[in-house]
C-alpha cells in the first residue's frame, strides 16, 4: 500500500484508478477459470478514499452439496462367533426423505429402513446348523432411495467375514465303515464324505500297503473310489485264502491340519471263470482230439492182429488137412497110396515152423491194442464224470487239475506205442470203434 500511495503523489491519480481497477478484473477472472465445485469466490473492487486507496479481501463461500451421499460408508464388516454388530450409515442430506434397504443379506442381518442402523448377532447356532459358514466372504448389497425421486438414489455394496477363534477340525467320512469281505472280481466302490468343521478340507489323497490300480482318482471330498479286484490279486504260490488290504485316506485344509481315515478290506480267493472256463474247455478238447488217435491206432493194431489171425489159421487148416489126408492114403490098398499117406503128415508137420515164419504170434499188438482200448475208455468215462454243472461251477479248478492229470498219465503208458494220426473221419472210427464183432474179441471172457 505504501508503494501504491508513493506511485499516487507521481502520477495522476485517474491513470492509477485504471490501473487497479483492470488488475482485479484479471484476478476475478481468473477465479472463475479455477473450475473449484466445492466454493467460488466473490470480488469486492476498491474504493478511493482522497490520497489513499481501500482494498477488500476476497470473499469465499460454500457451494451447496447436492449429490446424495453416504458420509459413513464402511466396505467391510468383521464378525466374531456370538458377537453383535450394530452401525449406523448417514446421508448428506435429510434422513426422512430417504429409505435403506439390502439385497443378498445373509441370515440375521438387517438394516432400519428409516435412519439405517445395520444390525446383526452371530449366533452359534446358525454356523453350527450350516446357514453361515465361517471365513466366507459374504457381498450384501446395500441402497438408500429418495421417497419422492426415483433417480435420487446410491446403491452400494459392502463385505461381512464371520471368524471364530475355536477351531472344529474336518473329518473324513467314507460311506463305508470297519473292516470289508470283498471277493476276487468283484468292484469295491464307495463314497469319500467329509464333515466340515472351521476349515474345510482342500486336497484329499490316499496310500495303501499293496499296490493297486484305482481307475478313478480321490482329490477333494464327495469323490467316488473305486478298484475293481483282479483274480490274481492273491498268487498261486502264496497258499492263503484271504489277503488284507489297508487304504488310508488323507485330507488337508488350507493350514495343513491332517485327518485320516483307513478302511480295511479282506479280499478272498475267488474263482476266474472266463480264465478257468477257457482252460477248462481247452484241456477237454486236447483229450478229445487224443482220443480219435487212440481210435486210429486201435483200428491200425486190431487189422494187422486180424490178418496174422487169418494167415495162421490158414496155416493150421493146411497142416490138418494134409495129416488127414495121409491117414486116408494109408488105409487104401496099394504101395503108391501108403507111401503117400506115409508122406503128407511129415508135410503138415513141415508147415509147423513155416507158419511161425511167415506169420508170428502178434502179441505185442494183441496188448498194445487192449491197452490202448481201455485206455480210450478210460478217458471217455473221466470225460463224462468230470464234466461241468453250469456256468459256475465251484469244482471247475480240480475237475480241469483231474483232466490233465489223467490225461498225463494215459500219455506215459502209451508212450511206446506208436500212434497213427488218421483221425479225418471221425464217424468212421467211431463205428469201427464200437462194432459188436470188434467187442466181443476183447470182451473178458467168464471164468477168466
Amino acid at each position: 500500500m505504501f508503494i501504491f500511495a508513493c506511485m499516487g503523489r507521481m502520477i495522476p491519480r485517474w491513470l492509477l484508478l485504471i490501473f487497479i481497477f483492470s488488475g482485479f478484473g484479471v484476478i476475478n477472472v481468473f477465479a472463475q477459470q479455477t473450475g473449484d465445485t466445492s466454493f467460488f469466490k466473490q470480488v469486492i473492487p476498491a474504493t478511493p478514499t482522497g490520497d489513499t486507496l481501500r482494498i477488500v479481501d476476497t470473499v469465499y463461500l460454500k457451494a451447496p452439496d447436492t449429490v446424495l451421499r453416504i458420509k459413513n460408508f464402511s466396505p467391510y464388516f468383521t464378525l466374531h462367533v456370538d458377537s453383535t454388530l450394530s452401525y449406523k450409515f448417514e446421508i448428506n442430506k435429510e434422513p426422512s426423505q430417504y429409505y435403506w434397504y439390502l439385497k443378498n443379506s445373509p441370515v440375521g442381518l438387517k438394516i432400519d429402513k428409516d435412519n439405517g442402523n445395520l444390525q446383526f448377532k452371530a449366533e452359534k447356532s446358525f454356523f453350527l446348523s450350516g446357514k453361515l459358514k465361517y471365513d466366507k466372504e459374504y457381498k450384501v448389497n446395500l441402497g438408500v432411495q429418495n421417497l419422492n425421486d426415483v433417480k435420487d438414489k446410491v446403491d452400494t455394496s459392502f463385505t461381512l467375514v464371520f471368524y471364530n477363534t475355536e477351531i472344529i477340525p474336518s473329518k473324513i467320512k467314507p460311506t463305508v465303515d470297519g473292516e470289508l469281505a470283498i471277493d476276487e472280481g468283484d468292484t469295491l466302490s464307495f463314497r469319500i464324505q467329509c464333515e466340515t468343521g472351521s476349515f474345510p478340507i482342500e486336497s484329499m489323497t490316499y496310500y495303501t500297503n499293496l499296490p493297486i490300480n484305482s481307475p478313478t482318482p480321490v482329490t477333494k471330498c464327495g469323490d467316488m473310489f473305486q478298484w475293481v479286484v483282479p483274480y490274481d490279486f492273491i498268487k498261486e504260490d502264496e497258499n492263503i485264502k484271504s489277503k488284507k488290504l489297508i487304504i488310508k485316506f488323507v485330507g488337508v485344509d488350507k493350514f495343513y491340519n491332517r485327518d485320516t481315515a483307513a478302511v480295511v478290506v479282506n479280499v478272498k480267493e475267488s474263482i476266474n471263470y472266463p480264465h478257468r472256463i477257457a482252460e477248462y474247455t481247452k484241456v477237454t478238447e486236447s483229450i478229445e482230439s487224443y482220443i480219435l488217435q487212440l481210435k486210429s491206432t486201435f483200428r491200425e493194431l486190431d487189422q494187422k492182429i486180424k490178418q496174422t489171425r487169418n494167415t495162421r489159421t490158414t496155416f493150421d487148416l493146411t497142416s490138418a488137412s494134409t495129416a488127414l489126408g495121409g491117414t486116408v492114403f494109408s488105409s487104401l490098398p496099394g504101395d503108391q497110396g501108403k507111401t503117400t499117406g506115409k508122406i503128407l503128415p511129415s508135410v503138415g508137420v513141415a508147415l509147423v515152423p513155416v507158419k511161425e515164419a511167415v506169420a508170428p504170434n502178434k502179441s505185442y499188438e494183441q496188448n498194445s491194442a487192449s491197452l490202448v482200448r481201455s485206455s480210450i475208455k478210460r478217458l471217455q468215462y473221466l470225460l463224462n464224470d468230470q464234466a461241468l454243472i453250469g456256468e459256475r461251477d465251484f469244482e471247475i479248478i480240480n475237475k480241469t487239475t483231474r483232466l490233465k492229470n489223467e490225461l498225463k498219465q494215459v500219455q506215459l503208458q502209451l508212450i511206446d506205442v506208436p500212434i497213427f494220426d488218421d483221425s479225418k473221419n471221425a464217424k468212421e472210427l467211431e463205428e469201427y470203434f464200437n462194432n459188436p464183432k470188434v467187442n466181443k474179441k476183447y470182451r473178458l471172457k467168464k471164468g477168466k
